[in-house]
């Protein structure tokens, strides 16, 4: 794999626009299990708190040496706080909204041993208000970047999706989409949407066969008219469906210890690599090998330039 210079990637621009995330960590040691329940009790003796969802992209592109905006909507309380303060310690650009009503996404992961014990979800929707304002600042934003990557977590931050693809496309911006729930016809138009095995088959069912995967894929591309479907197959490696033949990727992953936010990883140096013109499979590698490097790092982690160049 050709490295690409630190040079090269610095000039790579990419907004990620999305639900932006507070991913919190309790670590301790898990020494009995509770009298009360059959669950271990965990005594804390640290905590952590790093960027997540859209967040955690925007954190993979700045990681490898690129720059990343995000533009996501908070809530005015701790957890948004947390958000801005981390942004603001990382090279990436703000562009963030706050809503009064909204509770900022928190999730919070308890680790003993090492281990997730349990995660717990803090979650609310944000007013149809900011995310107008959204929109505005976001086409006013596009002249500045060289890719748009649009990080869906469900959580109500896209609510202007479709519009977003389409001004992008008009700007002869690539269009990323990291996908979320049964309904990709928002997503038409995209570049390249970048589901996993269980997301794809909420969408287009259970497929018997590769042959009948192909043609899934395949209607899936032509009804919404995508560039690509990249179909991430966690230790079966990537599946790229486009114009030409069906095209794999063997994993890379050293040891997986970790996949929490492997994705944010795969689509975030896979908008980097389109962002400096690198061609679509030659990128698809790149990103593969650093999810392959980010599994076996505990929780929302990222890749350096050293580590996805190394010889």
């Amino acid at each position: 794999m050709s490295a690409m210079s630190r040079e090269q990637l610095a000039r790579c621009r990419v907004l990620v626009v999305g639900d932006a995330m507070l991913d919190r960590y309790w670590f301790g040691e898990v020494e009995r299990i509770s009298p009360e329940a059959p669950v271990p009790v965990v005594k804390v003796s640290g905590t952590e708190e790093r960027l997540g969802g859209a967040a955690n992209v925007a954190r993979n592109i700045v990681a490898v040496g690129a720059q990343a905006g995000l533009l996501a909507v908070l809530g005015e309380d701790d957890a948004g706080r947390s958000i801005e303060a981390l942004v603001k310690k990382s090279t990436i650009r703000p562009h963030l909204h706050t809503d009064a009503t909204l509770a900022t996404t928190v999730k919070l992961r308890v680790i003993g041993r090492r281990q997730q014990v349990v995660r717990i979800d803090f979650e609310s929707v944000p007013e149809a208000e900011v995310l107008s304002a959204h929109l505005d600042e976001y086409a006013a934003l596009l002249p500045d970047y060289d890719a748009v990557l649009l990080s869906d977590y469900g959580k109500g931050g896209l609510t202007h999706i479709a519009r977003m693809i389409e001004m992008a496309r008009a700007a002869a911006l690539p269009v990323l989409v990291d996908p979320k729930g049964d309904d990709y016809s928002r997503y038409a138009g995209a570049t390249i949407v970048t589901p996993n095995r269980a997301e794809l088959r909420e969408v287009i069912g259970r497929w018997k066969s590769e042959t009948d995967l192909e043609a899934r894929a395949r209607k899936l591309r032509s009804d919404l008219r995508l560039d690509a479907v990249l179909l991430t197959r966690s230790e079966e490696g990537m599946t790229l469906f486009s114009d030409a033949a069906p095209w794999s990727v063997p994993a890379q992953a050293r040891e997986v210890f970790d996949v929490s936010g492997a994705g944010d990883t795969v689509i975030g140096v896979l908008a980097v690599m389109l962002a400096a013109g690198v061609s679509l499979r030659s990128a698809i590698e790149i990103a593969n090998r650093a999810g392959g490097i980010v599994v076996g790092k505990l929780g929302t982690a990222t890749v350096s330039y050293d580590e996805l160049f190394e010889a």
